[in-house]
């Protein structure tokens, strides 16, 4: 099953805000010499993971996802929203935040956001 992506404008920008201070981190390690990773480049590593896992298997165990319902859906209030898990056991872990649609084989990412 092919699983398309959409984002809604604040996922998106969060999206693209974590992968470019990864990638400024990422330039400025590497012109230092180091070879350890940041907390940045690792958070979005998790978070890309994350995203790719759900569009392969929205219901794969390591996504550790479940109903959530302090957001509604933006397509039918009816419909359920989901928590995936991009971190665990992390002050601040990060979720992923989705619900299905609003078309069929379509996800639409809702928030990527630090747990409360």
């Amino acid at each position: 099953m092919s699983i398309t992506l959409i984002w809604t404008k604040a996922a998106g920008e969060t999206y693209t805000e974590l992968k470019s201070e990864a990638e400024e981190t990422l330039k400025a390690r590497s012109a230092k010499g180091k070879t350890k990773s940041s907390k940045k480049e690792g958070l979005f590593k998790q978070v890309h993971k994350t995203v790719n896992l759900l569009r392969a298997n929205p219901k794969h165990p390591g996504l550790q996802t479940h109903e959530y319902t302090s957001i509604e859906n933006p397509y039918d209030k009816k419909q359920k929203v989901f928590e995936a898990y991009a971190q665990n056991k992390t002050p601040g872990a990060y979720r992923v935040f989705w619900c299905y649609g609003p078309g069929k084989n379509e996800i639409t990412i809702i928030a990527i956001t630090p747990h409360p």
